[in-house]
């Protein structure tokens, strides 16, 4: 088979040594906004572009699959097929969605689908059915503290130290946890760069994960009471670049525990906005766990195709309503102070979005942190629908199964009768 001479190029860019890239975020973002105007040509170009100069495997897979199904939907099948393994051969797991991905719909009839499908390793959940078989993993922390010293000792050399000592040595959990969350090695060589006073202050509190051990399995013990089915994942705790305090993936829950350290004697001359509104006290550990844990539970939800912004704000709510249910913590406080008195302003503000695909106006949307008007305010709207819906439920274990199971994100909302109960505001 001939390759196109735009695929043997990028190729050779993907599997050259390309490091500390600062463009991979914006390029993938791009790329995402061409496919969703169906410029799927120019899209496909900038995936490859992304994929070539990303620091992480799993943000090469991901951009290879997507300028894949991009090439499938141009019609070049030659193209979509040998990005499709290149994908798979860095590490492309998910054979479910493969088969199910409907702009793969032209390869199918090929004579290499079959082997190409045989070919994916498929990556199952890491998962635990007793909570106390779930395992706490901390060893990245401790290697990053170290790869931290040898950094501060030969700055000019700190980024090679950093891949070196931590990035090369990660866990499974940590290289999601980067592939997810960080654009970068260069971006998190520069927020350390920013942040020295904070790191220096924050460092034995990120050690103390062994000490809130009890009380985070019994917030696993208190989920599996009122949600029999829960499966209980292992917990790997990371330091990453401050963008996320915790995500999951098929390896479990991934905290990002630097953004989870805070104790008084803590200098925050350093952070942003943002991030000071966004930095959880230590004892909020096992509440922001809890809601990873929940999200854990979400698989049914998230294979909804259902593109509008009430999805993911009833996804996030839901985590903060239940995890504060098995904690006792209201991991998103600074948002409910905020929001009383302004509940029907906030909804009425929502529903504009409500019904289009515009959940960056209301969830990860630091850039629009302001001191009067607080970012993820989706959280705060996901929270009420769900607490709601379970407050109005005569059987309540039911209910909590319904939340983790609904088929449809408006009935769910009309069945909450949440609507009825801010429109009493006044």
């Amino acid at each position: 088979m001939k390759l196109p001479p735009l695929i043997i190029s990028i190729a050779l860019l993907i599997f050259s040594l390309q490091t500390y890239s600062q463009d991979y975020k914006q390029l993938h973002k791009s790329a995402d906004s061409l496919y969703k105007t169906k410029d799927y040509q120019k899209a496909a170009r900038l995936y490859l572009e992304s994929a070539a100069i990303a620091d992480f495997n799993l943000q090469k897979r991901g951009s290879l699959y997507r300028a894949a199904s991009c090439y499938s939907l141009t019609g070049n099948r030659d193209s979509a097929f040998i990005i499709l393994r290149m994908s798979i051969h860095a590490g492309y797991s998910d054979k479910e969605h493969l088969l199910q991905d409907k702009d793969l719909d032209a390869l199918r009839a090929e004579k290499e689908w079959d082997q190409l499908v045989r070919s994916v390793k498929e990556e199952k959940k890491v998962l635990n059915k007793a909570p106390h078989h779930a395992s706490l993993i901390t060893e990245d922390v401790h290697r990053f503290w170290l790869a931290y010293d040898r950094a501060r000792n030969d700055t000019a050399n700190r980024a090679a130290i950093y891949k070196k000592y931590y990035f090369d040595k990660a866990s499974q959990g940590m290289q999601d946890y980067m592939g997810l969350k960080v654009s970068s090695v260069g971006a998190f060589v520069r927020h350390y760069d920013r942040h020295a006073a904070f790191y220096a202050a924050i460092r034995k509190n990120t050690l103390q994960v062994d000490s809130l051990k009890p009380a985070i399995y019994t917030c696993f013990e208190k989920l599996k009471a009122i949600y029999p089915q829960a499966l209980f994942p292992d917990v790997y705790f990371v330091m990453g670049a401050y963008t996320s305090a915790g995500t999951v993936s098929n390896a479990g829950l991934l905290i990002g525990i630097n953004q989870v350290s805070k104790t008084d004697n803590i200098p925050l001359g350093e952070l942003s906005l943002w991030e000071k509104n966004n930095f959880n006290p230590l004892q909020n550990l096992p509440g922001i766990i809890s809601h990873e844990l929940i999200h854990f539970q979400q698989d049914e939800l998230l294979k909804l195709e259902d593109t509008t912004t009430l999805m993911p704000v009833l996804v996030e709510g839901m985590a903060d309503f239940l995890g504060e249910m098995i904690s006792g913590k209201n991991i998103s406080q600074r948002l409910h102070s905020w929001a009383k008195g302004k509940e029907k302003r906030i909804w009425a503000a929502f529903l504009k979005d409500m019904n289009f695909n515009r959940d960056s106006n209301w969830i990860a949307n630091a850039s629009q942190e302001t001191p009067d008007n607080p970012a993820d305010q989706g959280y705060w709207i996901g929270y009420q629908i769900c607490r709601a819906y379970y407050v109005n439920a005569v059987d309540k274990r039911q209910a909590i199964y319904d939340m983790l199971h609904f088929k449809n994100a408006r009935e769910f909302l009309k069945k909450s009768k949440w609507e009825e109960i801010v429109a009493s505001y006044d």
